[in-house]
């Protein structure tokens, strides 16, 4: 066999298996470590034989992230089409950097753009980047918004830099993701530019930023260069903010409104769920991952604005051996990355894929999923419900018979079966265990088996 067709058939093997493989991984750093060479060979190696050496150490040591019953961390699988395509892509080796040097990889990322565009219901004006996920995301959109602010105070901060620029101050969700604090560090802004906004409100609001707060943190400082950073989607409470009452407050101060979308986002492409974030179409720039929810292959990020001329003034750079794509975009001048594979295709195919209502379907599916594992869970002896999905994710404690905390235990021996796989996470000081769904194989008996092995996990140790 050549060395393409043993990588499909290890690639084959693994997705196939995932129904009934172990969810978590097999084996131990020793076990990967073993079939590998110490020290780089005198000799080079037969091809077939390198990928066959690769793929066994890894076999023991692979997550099991494109299972049904994987609710750890907001991962989703791969959808047929899309991994296919990111093979495709592989193969092909486009550097999509100009539409020069590769046409096809350039049109059809436009083309994965608008539909994009669409299937999230954002103006059909806005720009758009492709990214490696919503980390950089942040940081590409983040530096749209950085231009934009600074101009308006009448520095050029593509030419001149920071030093000496009017200072920014970023109002921020006190739940916002650690991702976000990342990006302002990497765009020089230090995270002692961020203003916590509320987050703790009672009556439904837990999450959410208050308008009061905002208008408190806006008049603070009147006309200085300012960001907003809001949240679709929390990632312990599934929270949203209010969109359609924050963005119009902060606009009128001069402020820029960033959302961390990197899954809530994609609710605006559920009829059933998109009141949950009614008005994100009114902000300025939106980041999102496909790897997330739309179920992508990883790495599938996007950054999104309505105020392209900002980003393509903080992206685009020149040079004398550069040829422009004339009528097609060059996705250069929207990205950080200069060489870059042809990212947007599986995006692309997962989008034709599943089609307006197959998206839709999916998001529901996944919601109705986390209730279900959520409630099957929390009824059980030794657990109580912390939050109850109002989307894809919630979560739940465990207590022993004495009432001591146990949920980190609970999820090391769910996990250790192969059954399931959670991951846990510290909320108002007490160990809890999140639950995410967003994988387009999750079904009713995927459910069934997680809530029994959870059951199982948790008489062991009652």
């Amino acid at each position: 066999m050549s060395p393409l067709d043993i990588a499909i058939a290890h690639g084959r093997r693994f997705i196939e298996g995932q129904s009934t493989s172990s969810v978590a991984p097999t084996g131990s750093r020793a076990d990967i470590l073993a079939p590998m060479p110490a020290t780089l060979p005198a000799s080079g190696m037969d091809p077939a034989a390198v990928v066959e050496m690769i793929a066994h150490a890894a076999e023991p040591g692979l997550m099991g992230n494109l299972s049904g019953r994987f609710f750890a961390w907001v991962k989703g699988g791969a959808l047929p089409a899309a991994h296919a395509t990111d093979v495709l892509a592989t193969l092909w080796d486009q550097n999509v950097v100009l539409a020069a040097t590769s046409p096809a990889g350039a049109v059809l990322e436009e083309v994965a753009g608008r539909l994009l565009l669409d299937a999230l219901g954002l103006p059909e004006s806005c720009a758009y980047s492709f990214t490696t996920g919503c980390q950089m995301s942040h940081a590409t959109a983040l530096a749209a918004a950085r231009h934009q602010v600074l101009a308006r105070a009448g520095w050029d901060v593509e030419v001149d830099g920071l030093f000496g620029a009017p200072p920014i101050r970023v109002l921020a969700n006190a739940h916002r993701h650690s991702s976000v604090d990342r990006a302002l560090r990497l765009l020089g802004f230090g995270t002692g530019c961020i203003v916590p906004l509320g987050g703790g409100g009672g009556g439904g609001n837990l999450g959410k930023v208050g308008a009061a707060d905002l208008q408190a943190a806006l008049a603070a400082a009147p006309g200085a260069p300012t960001i907003v950073i809001l949240n679709a989607g929390d990632l312990n409470l599934g929270a949203s903010d209010d969109f359609a009452t924050l963005a119009p407050i902060a606009q009128a101060a001069g402020a820029w409104v960033h959302v961390d979308g990197a899954f809530g986002l994609w609710l605006n492409a559920s009829p059933r769920f998109r009141h949950q974030v009614a008005g994100i179409e009114l902000c300025d720039s939106w980041a999102t991952d496909g790897h997330k929810w739309l179920n992508t292959p990883y790495d599938a990020g996007m950054a999104i604005t309505r105020h392209g001329a900002a980003l393509k003034a903080a992206m685009r750079m020149t040079a004398s051996y550069l040829t422009e794509g004339g009528e097609t975009r060059d996705p250069m001048d929207y990205t950080p990355e200069w060489s870059r594979r042809a990212r947007a295709l599986p995006t692309l195919a997962a989008l034709l894929e599943l089609g307006r209502d197959g998206l839709a379907d999916l998001i529901a599916r996944c919601c109705d999923h986390a209730l279900a594992i959520h409630d099957g869970i929390a009824a059980l002896d030794g657990a109580t419900s912390i939050a109850r999905p109002v989307m894809n994710q919630g979560m739940v404690r465990f207590h022993n018979a004495s009432g001591a905390n146990i949920t980190d235990a609970v999820i090391a021996a769910i996990n250790a079966s192969g059954e399931a796989f959670f991951s846990g996470t510290l909320w108002q000081g007490e160990r809890t265990m999140r639950i995410s769904v967003c994988n387009w194989q999750t079904n009713a008996d995927d459910v069934r088996r997680t809530v029994a092995a959870a059951a199982a996990a948790l008489a062991k140790l009652r």
